[in-house]
């Protein structure tokens, strides 16, 4: 495991879900995002898909900030599709497809993958793969779903939910980590990380989040 020079991580990608992922585990990455155009990307697997798509999206940001970067820069590219009955689904178009989605969607399961891409700037190693967890959507009516979208939040996310905002309620539960479906699963992350020969724990910032309101702080030590 290198010691020196400390490892500094680079999110390229510029969601918030993500970013909290992170920071709820000690880490406090630099953001800069790629830019990529997802359209221009076609393939018949969602795996692969976002696979695919981590890919660009760190060699993007790591082609940008090349020859400029601190010692010791990691870049991640992450990128989430739902397989869902036969179908590749990123984010909607519109509100109108969001709504269209969801009356197919509920009562169903789909499969969602995140795929995730670590890069080694100082030594040019990649670490890449994607994680799937299966997802089992409520049984909702046309009036949450009206809601739901109203909000705007599922115009914004692969699948047209999320399960760590507005959309949790309407997901009766899932089958894998649910980091994965967040956008960002932290075991995986930590394998990949190994890979390149970096323990997450380099990474901790020593910053931790604070307790919210009425939340009890860590319990004392015996």
């Amino acid at each position: 495991m290198r010691t020196t020079p400390a490892p500094h991580l680079v999110l390229a990608s510029a969601s918030p879900a993500r970013l909290k992922v992170l920071r709820a585990a000690g880490i406090e990455p630099e953001v800069i995002v790629s830019g990529i155009d997802e359209s221009q990307v076609q393939t018949e697997r969602a795996d692969d898909l976002s696979l695919e798509l981590a890919r660009r999206k760190a060699h993007a940001v790591a082609d940008t900030i090349r020859g400029s970067a601190a010692p010791g820069t990691l870049v991640l590219g992450c990128d989430s599709v739902l397989a869902f009955e036969g179908a590749v689904l990123g984010k909607p178009t519109d509100a109108a497809d969001a709504t269209a989605r969801w009356r197919r969607m509920r009562g169903r399961a789909g499969v969602l993958h995140t795929g995730h891409c670590l890069l080694d700037l100082a030594s040019g190693k990649e670490a890449a793969t994607a994680a799937s967890t299966t997802v089992h959507f409520a049984e909702i009516t046309d009036a949450e779903i009206a809601a739901y979208v109203a909000t705007g939040e599922p115009l914004h996310v692969a699948g047209a939910f999320t399960i760590d905002g507005l959309g949790g309620p309407f997901v009766e539960r899932v089958e894998g980590d649910p980091g994965t479906v967040i956008g960002l699963s932290l075991p995986l992350f930590r394998t990949l990380l190994g890979d390149l020969g970096v323990q997450i724990t380099d990474l901790w910032t020593g910053v931790w989040p604070a307790p919210g309101p009425g939340q009890p702080g860590p319990a004392p030590l015996d």
